[in-house]
C-alpha cells in the first residue's frame, strides 16, 4: 500500500471520529437546551444574553459539523470550524481549571458527569490537532469531496 493511500485512510479514520464525537456531542444535547444553558452560564464567561441562543444552536451546529466530516464534505472549511470550535472549548475549560472552577463542561449534554479538569483540556487539545490533520490534508478516502468538485463543466448553451 502506498504512503498516499495510508495517509488518505488515517485521514478518512480521523475525519469520521471527530465527525462522530460531533455528532453524538450534539445529539446529546438536543432537547435539553435549558440544562445546557445552565452550564454554559456555570462558566462565567459570556454574557446572559447569549447563552440560551448557543445553548439552542451549538448542538446543532454540531450536528452539522459532524455529519459534514463524516461524509466528506466541504471537509477543509469544516475541519477550520472544527479546529477553531475545538480550541474555544478547551480555553474554556482551562479558564475554568485554572479558576478552580470544578463544573461540568456540557460536552456530551446533560447526561455528562465529567468536570473541568486538565484532563479535559488535553483530551480537547488532541481533538484541535487531530481536526487540525483533517484541515491540512485533502479529505480522505470515501468522501464526497472529489465526486463533487469532479463533476463534468456544465455544456455551453445555444445562443
Amino acid at each position: 500500500m502506498s504512503r498516499a493511500r495510508v495517509l488518505a485512510f488515517i485521514v478518512l479514520i480521523v475525519r469520521v471520529a471527530i465527525g462522530a464525537i460531533f455528532l453524538v456531542a450534539g445529539a446529546a444535547k438536543v432537547g435539553h437546551a435549558a440544562e445546557f444553558a445552565v452550564e454554559i452560564a456555570g462558566f462565567r464567561l459570556l454574557p446572559q444574553a447569549v447563552i440560551a441562543p448557543m445553548a439552542l444552536g451549538l448542538p446543532l451546529l454540531e450536528i452539522l459539523l459532524g455529519a459534514c466530516l463524516v461524509l466528506g464534505l466541504f471537509t477543509r472549511t469544516v475541519a477550520w470550524i472544527a479546529v477553531a470550535v475545538f480550541a474555544l472549548f478547551d480555553l474554556a475549560i482551562a479558564s475554568a481549571v485554572v479558576r478552580g472552577m470544578a463544573i461540568s463542561c456540557g460536552c456530551f449534554g446533560p447526561n455528562d458527569a465529567s468536570v473541568t479538569t486538565w484532563g479535559e483540556v488535553a483530551r480537547d487539545a488532541i481533538f484541535v490537532v487531530l481536526a487540525l490533520l483533517v484541515a491540512l490534508r485533502p479529505p480522505g478516502a470515501l468522501a464526497l469531496d472529489p465526486r463533487i468538485t469532479a463533476l463534468p463543466a456544465e455544456r455551453e448553451q445555444p445562443s
